[in-house]
C-alpha cells in the first residue's frame, strides 16, 4: 500500500493489518509522520510533531505483537490530539501565550486511555485560544487553513483536528467541543465528528473553569472509527465530576449498524430562530430528507425555540471569567483581544444574570426532551454557513439580515447547553467545492442511536472517498 493510501485507510482496517501483522505499527507511523512533514506547512494543522516519541511507541507495539500478545484495540493507529488537553511530556499551551512553554507532568485521561489501547499519538492539532471561537487561529501558531480551500477555515475551536483528519495526517484526531468545535471544524472539513453525551468522556484537567459545557469526542472520517475511538475513551474517572458510568454496551457495534428502519426521525431547518445560508439550507433539506427515507417516520418538526444565544453569551463569557479571577492584571496584554472581550464581559456579570441564564438552559433541556419524547433523533443543519473565509471570525450578516455573534453556529451551542450528543456527518458541497454538514441530535445519554443513524446515512449518501484537491487530498 502506498504511503498516501495508507494515510487515508481507516484507523480500524489499520488496527486489523498491524494486528496480523500485514503491516508494522513503524510503517504506519512512518507514513504519517512524513506525510505530516510534507504537506501540513501551509495548512499548519499539526503545531507540535511528535515523531521521537510516536516511534517509540510504535516499536513498542511492534515488540508486543512480536511476543503473541495484544497491543490493544488501537494497536499501532496513529492519532492527534487537540492542544486544549493534557499530554504528558508534550507541549500544551491551549493556544494561548499564557501557556505557550507549558509541558504537563501527566497526560489527560482520554489520552491515557488511547495509549494504553495502543493508539500511536503523533502530534498536537491547533485552537484558538482556550478553544473561545469557531475559528482557528492564535498568537503562538497562527493561522490554520482548510485543505479544501487555503483561502478558508476548517472551523473551529478544534480546526486543527479537522484540517488533519481530512488532509489525512492521521486517520483519528481528538477534539473538544464547548459550543460546536468538534461540529463546526467536522462540517467545514468534511469528515465526521461526535460530540458525546455530557461526561461520557472524562476531561482533567479542565484549565478554563466549567466543566459542565465542554465534551471531548473523535472526529474521523469514519462511523465505526469513531464508534472504536469512544469505546476506548468512554467511561467515569473520579476527577472529573460529570462523569457518567461505563457504558452498557459497544459504540463501536452501534456504529456498524445501518437499519434505522424502526427510526422516528424530525428535521427542523431552522430551530425556530436561524437564520441559514441558502446554499446550506438547499443542501440540508435534500440530505434530511434522504435520512428521512431510511426511517419509519420523518418529520419536518417546528421546534419555535427562542433564540438562546443571549444565555449562552453569559454562560460563554462566566466560564472563562472563571478561568482568570486571579491573573487577569497579569496576562490581559498578552490575551487574544476576542478572548478578552468574553473575559471582561464576564467580570461585568451579576449573580442574578449566571442564574437567569441557567434557567433558560434549564428551561430548553426541558423543551428538546418533548422533542425527543416524539422522535429517535433530530435533524439540522450543523453550521449556518459553509466555511468561512480566513479572516472573518464572525459575520456580521447572513441573507442581508444582521446577526448576533453566535448567528452563524445557532445549532450547536444549544445542545452544549443541554448537554445531548450530537454529530456532523458530510452531506455534500457547495458550488464552489466547500463541505456542509448535517446535524444528528439524540436524546440524553443515547450516542448508540446517534452513531446508528451516521452509520445509515454514511451507507446511503457515502463521503469517505470524497479527498481535499492535491497536494491534500
Amino acid at each position: 500500500m502506498k504511503n498516501d493510501e495508507l494515510c487515508f485507510t481507516p484507523g480500524t482496517r489499520i488496527a486489523g493489518l498491524v494486528r496480523n501483522r500485514e503491516l508494522s505499527a513503524v510503517e504506519v507511523t512512518r507514513a504519517v509522520l512524513d506525510r505530516i512533514e510534507a504537506i501540513d506547512g501551509p495548512l499548519n494543522a499539526v503545531v507540535t510533531v511528535t515523531a521521537d516519541d510516536a516511534l517509540q511507541a510504535a516499536e513498542a507495539v511492534d515488540a508486543t505483537l512480536a511476543r503473541g500478545q495484544d497491543p490493544g484495540p488501537l494497536g499501532g493507529v496513529p492519532v492527534t490530539i487537540k492542544d486544549l488537553i493534557a499530554t504528558k511530556g508534550i507541549r500544551t499551551t491551549f493556544g494561548s501565550r499564557i501557556h505557550e512553554n507549558d509541558v504537563p507532568e501527566a497526560d489527560g485521561p482520554l489520552v491515557a486511555r488511547l495509549k494504553r489501547a495502543g493508539a500511536i499519538v503523533v502530534g498536537k492539532t491547533n485552537t484558538p485560544e482556550f478553544g473561545h471561537m469557531g475559528v482557528t487561529h492564535n498568537q503562538v501558531f497562527g493561522v490554520t487553513r482548510n485543505p479544501w480551500s487555503l483561502d478558508h477555515s476548517p472551523g473551529g475551536s478544534s480546526g486543527g483536528a479537522g484540517a488533519a483528519v481530512a488532509a489525512g495526517l492521521g486517520p483519528l484526531a481528538v477534539g473538544s467541543d464547548g459550543g460546536g468545535s468538534i461540529r463546526i471544524p467536522s462540517s467545514f472539513s468534511g469528515i465526521f465528528g461526535l460530540k458525546p453525551n455530557l461526561g461520557r468522556v472524562p476531561q482533567y484537567p479542565v484549565n478554563i473553569g466549567l466543566e459542565w459545557m465542554s465534551h471531548a469526542g473523535p472526529m474521523t472520517r469514519t462511523v465505526e472509527d469513531a464508534g472504536l475511538m469512544l469505546d476506548v475513551m468512554a467511561g467515569p474517572d473520579e476527577r472529573d465530576m460529570s462523569t457518567l458510568p461505563p457504558p452498557p454496551s459497544s459504540f463501536q457495534d452501534a456504529a456498524r449498524m445501518t437499519d434505522v428502519s424502526d427510526l422516528r426521525i424530525g428535521w427542523s431547518p431552522t430551530l425556530g430562530f436561524a437564520t441559514v445560508d441558502a446554499e446550506v439550507a438547499e443542501i440540508t433539506e435534500r440530505a434530511a430528507r434522504k435520512m428521512g427515507s431510511l426511517g419509519s417516520k420523518f418529520e419536518e418538526v417546528d421546534v419555535a425555540l427562542d433564540d438562546p444565544s443571549p444565555a449562552w453569551y453569559t454562560l460563554f463569557a462566566m466560564k472563562f471569567a472563571s478561568a482568570h479571577q486571579d491573573d487577569l492584571d497579569r496576562v490581559r496584554d498578552i490575551m487574544e483581544p476576542g478572548y478578552l472581550e468574553f473575559v471582561e464581559a464576564g467580570f461585568k456579570l451579576s449573580a442574578i444574570d449566571c442564574a437567569n441564564a441557567g434557567h433558560v438552559r434549564r428551561r430548553l433541556t426541558q423543551r428538546m426532551g418533548e422533542i425527543l419524547g416524539d422522535f429517535d433523533i433530530l435533524l439540522t443543519p450543523t453550521v449556518a454557513v459553509p466555511p468561512l473565509p480566513i479572516g472573518v471570525d464572525n459575520p456580521e450578516t447572513l441573507n442581508g439580515k444582521k446577526i448576533s455573534i453566535f448567528g452563524w453556529t445557532p445549532f450547536t451551542y444549544p445542545f452544549n447547553m443541554t448537554g445531548q450528543p450530537a454529530s456532523s456527518v458530510p452531506c455534500g458541497f457547495t458550488g464552489d467545492g466547500r463541505p456542509v454538514g448535517l446535524q444528528i441530535v439524540g436524546r440524553r445519554f443515547d450516542e448508540y442511536t446517534v452513531l446508528r443513524a451516521s452509520a445509515a446515512f454514511e451507507q446511503a449518501a457515502p463521503w469517505a472517498h470524497h479527498r481535499p484537491p492535491a497536494p491534500f487530498g
